[in-house]
């Protein structure tokens, strides 16, 4: 396990370390995002569609120690 979850926020999809709830961040939850932000947690099926915010998607792969991938062509 990941010591951050995934959370739709602001129209991307954000990571937190912030304490999660059994069933996920309840919309709008405040949370504190990697990227250094406070933003309310959305839901739905969509938000999970969303692009992920870069700055939190860096210091995730910081966290666990990987580089960033890209995808390829």
């Amino acid at each position: 396990m990941h010591p951050f979850h995934w959370v739709p926020a602001r129209g991307e999809r954000h990571a937190s370390t912030d304490y999660r709830p059994s069933g996920g961040y309840p919309a709008g939850s405040t949370i504190t995002t990697l990227c250094d932000r406070e933003m309310r947690a959305e839901v739905g099926e969509v938000a999970w569609l969303w692009n992920t915010c870069p700055a939190c998607n860096a210091e995730a792969h910081r966290m666990v120690g990987g580089a960033r991938q890209t995808a390829t062509v």
